[in-house]
C-alpha cells in the first residue's frame, strides 16, 4: 500500500479504518477540531489510538469557523441534540454542513506535502445517520476534484473501507483486526459517560448488540438494540 493519511476522529468507525490502513502499510493520522460538543474527548481518543498504533506522524488542525457558521446541534449549543431515532429518513440536525469536504481538503493538502497518495476516511453509507457527505458518490466526486487541483504526480485516492458495512460488521471487522474499541468515543453529547440516547450512541449500541459483543465504553443509559 502507498503511504496513507487516515482521518481519525476518535470514533469507532475511524478507529477501525485506522486498523485497516495500519494493517496494509505506512500511515499518518489527521484529527480536526471544529468546535463540536465533545471536542476534548474526541481529541483524547485520537491521541490514545495514535499511540496504540505507534503512529508518529500526526496532525491536529482547528477549523472552529464551522462552529461560527453553526447550523448543527454538534456545534451550536442553542440547538439541542435530539433523541436518537434509527428509523429517521431525513437529514438530522446533527449534520454539520459540508463538514467532510473541509476535512478532506485538509487531508489532501497534507497528503500532497508528505507524499501520501491515499486518504482513508471511516464514512458509512448504509448504516449511518443519513448525512449527504457520507456517500461513495460524494467521495468519488471529491477524489476527482482533488486530482484536478493537485500536482499531476500526486495522484490522490480516497479510500472508504467501511462505506457499505453495517455497524455490526464494523464491530466484527474491528475485533478481527484488534482495533482498540475501548479507546474510542462516539457520543455526540457527553464526554465522561456516553449518553446512550443520541443517534451515534444508538447506532453503536445496535452494532455491538447485533455482533453479540459488549461495548467496552461507559454509558449513562445502555439499550440492547437489534434489527
Amino acid at each position: 500500500m502507498a503511504k496513507a493519511v487516515v482521518l481519525l476522529s476518535g470514533g469507532m468507525d475511524s478507529a477501525v479504518t485506522a486498523a485497516v490502513a495500519a494493517s496494509l502499510g505506512e500511515c499518518a493520522v489527521l484529527h480536526v477540531n471544529y468546535g463540536q460538543r465533545t471536542e476534548g474527548r474526541e481529541l483524547r481518543a485520537f491521541n490514545d489510538i495514535a499511540r496504540f498504533y505507534g503512529v508518529k506522524e500526526r496532525l491536529v488542525v482547528d477549523i472552529s469557523h464551522l462552529k461560527l457558521i453553526g447550523g448543527s446541534a454538534l456545534t451550536d449549543r442553542n440547538i439541542d441534540v435530539p433523541q436518537g431515532d434509527l428509523k429517521r429518513t431525513d437529514v438530522p440536525v446533527t449534520y454539520v454542513p459540508f463538514r467532510n469536504a473541509h476535512l478532506l481538503s485538509i487531508a489532501v493538502s497534507w497528503a500532497e506535502v508528505i507524499g501520501a497518495s491515499e486518504i482513508y476516511i471511516g464514512a458509512v453509507e448504509e448504516d449511518s445517520s443519513g448525512y449527504p457527505d457520507c456517500t461513495r458518490r460524494f467521495f468519488d466526486s471529491f477524489e476527482q476534484t482533488a486530482n484536478l487541483g493537485t500536482k499531476p504526480e500526486t495522484g490522490i485516492r480516497i479510500v472508504t473501507p467501511l462505506i457499505n458495512l453495517r455497524k455490526s460488521d464494523i464491530v466484527k471487522k474491528g475485533l478481527s483486526l484488534g482495533a482498540p474499541m475501548h479507546l474510542t468515543w462516539s457520543c455526540y453529547k457527553e464526554e465522561d459517560e456516553a449518553c446512550g440516547e443520541c443517534d451515534s450512541c444508538l447506532l453503536r449500541l445496535r452494532g455491538f448488540s447485533e455482533a453479540g459483543v459488549a461495548d467496552p465504553i461507559p454509558y449513562r443509559r445502555r439499550k440492547d438494540l437489534k434489527g
